[in-house]
């Protein structure tokens, strides 16, 4: 045990130092900092360092550290999306409503036409999907891994560009919004059809819908005393933020045991806490060791699975340039379409398409869902996740073209948090 919690100490200063030099960098370049983290983690791992020095990176990623680096990335990925259902902005919904509803609605379709219509291609490539995984949920899966939006990463480019409450932020928001939830209600529908059994899965659908309805309604309103008593103290005492995550922990845990994922548990409180002071001062506690720490052992663990050299497979490549160009075009396509025909102008159609292009984070959660529940095989993870990189790595340069440039506005970096 003790060599353990040694060699776990030394792999987290590996991490922790490759993420913050490498996001430092990505920094540098006017990337958010999460996109040089998620680079590192891909160096880190056989596409680099285990390729140069597989000895080195044997030692240092041995299958006993790779486990507790498993249950912390879990950790950290289940908190992240505990925090990002706490910046979930329900009442963005109805300022532009039907405006939203159509570039979000645009913005799924297209991607899952594409994805319907490229599956049965990629059905046939061995090793890219499980054989257990049927052709229906090979499709949905990847419609949903093309139409995701990095919400997160999309409000903070807003909010740091001074576009919220404009036109153009406003939009933007509520139609990530409502892609981000339809894409994990179609994720979760996979996952409980991927069960096996048709009780698993009745368990995990009509388990993980009734736990949301009574979340978002009984629990809500049982919720909005722990706001009540955090804005009587002006904070949030030691014993509170003690049972808040007492309560993250028995929802990740129920919507694990149910067959669908814990993500899903902390996402669903995170929607459900009351806003004020309890929703500020848990994000201001729990944020920092979040995303410092607990998040690059996520990007880590990600990058470990994470093997580029598939892509000197002639037919792996095409497949990586056809599923880069369903996704880019597919996604950013169709939501300016949808924006142009609800009157607004091509440069902030054009703008709009940018930021809902941007996958961050959120794609390589629900790639490493699909891996570790058996759907996906190493060989799409390693395309999906590039594609996660190159379209995050495109959303700042490509809206601050289309838009920054004409609004005056100077692209600043995005500061660490919630930019995922």
């Amino acid at each position: 045990m003790q060599a353990l919690s040694s060699s776990f100490f030394l792999q987290m200063a590996v991490i922790l130092t490759a993420c913050r030099l490498v996001g430092w960098l990505g920094k540098k370049l006017g990337q958010p900092q999460v996109v040089g983290e998620m680079v590192a983690g891909v160096i880190l791992g056989p596409s680099l360092l285990g390729g140069i020095f597989p000895e080195a990176s044997a030692k240092l990623f041995t299958p006993e550290t790779r486990g507790v680096l498993y249950v912390g990335a879990q950790l950290g990925v289940g908190l992240y999306m505990f925090l990002v259902g706490m910046e979930f902005r329900t009442d963005l919904f109805r300022s532009r409503v039907r405006s939203a509803a159509s570039v979000s609605i645009a913005g799924m379709v297209v991607p899952f036409v594409l994805a319907g219509l490229l599956t049965p291609w990629l059905f046939k490539i061995p090793e890219l999907f499980m054989p257990k995984t049927q052709l229906y949920q090979a499709g949905l899966f990847l419609g949903a891994a093309i139409a995701i939006t990095a919400f997160p990463m999309l409000a903070r480019i807003i909010h740091e560009r001074g576009l919220a409450g404009t036109s153009l932020g406003t939009l933007a928001l509520a139609a990530g919004a409502i892609d981000d939830a339809a894409a994990w209600c179609v994720l979760a529908l996979v996952l409980a059809s991927s069960g096996g059994a048709s009780n698993m899965a009745v368990l995990a659908i009509a388990g993980g819908g009734i736990y949301t309805v009574l979340m978002l309604t009984i629990g809500k309103r049982a919720l909005a005393g722990l706001g009540r008593v955090a804005a009587r103290d002006g904070a949030v005492s030691p014993l509170l933020m003690a049972f808040v995550l007492v309560l993250f922990c028995i929802s990740a845990w129920f919507t694990d045991s149910i067959g669908i994922h814990s993500v899903f548990g902390g996402f669903i409180l995170g929607i459900s806490m009351p806003r004020g002071i309890l929703n500020e001062e848990l994000t201001k506690k729990l944020e920092p060791f979040t995303v410092i720490f607990l998040l690059p052992m996520f990007f880590t663990y990600s990058g470990l699975d994470t093997r580029l050299a598939v892509m000197l497979d002639p037919t792996i490549l095409l497949v990586t340039v056809v599923i880069l160009l369903a996704s880019v075009l597919g996604k950013g396509a169709a939501c300016w379409a949808a924006a142009r025909l609800h009157g607004e102008d091509s440069r902030t159609a054009l703008a709009i398409g940018a930021l809902m292009n941007s996958r961050g984070m959120m794609e390589l959660i629900i790639i490493n869902i699909g891996l570790q529940k058996g759907i996906i095989g190493p060989k799409l993870f390693a395309i999906l996740a590039l594609m996660a990189i190159v379209t995050t790595l495109m959303a700042t340069p490509l809206f601050q073209w289309v838009y920054g440039r004409h609004s005056g506005k100077i692209a600043q970096p995005i500061p660490d948090g919630l930019d995922a």
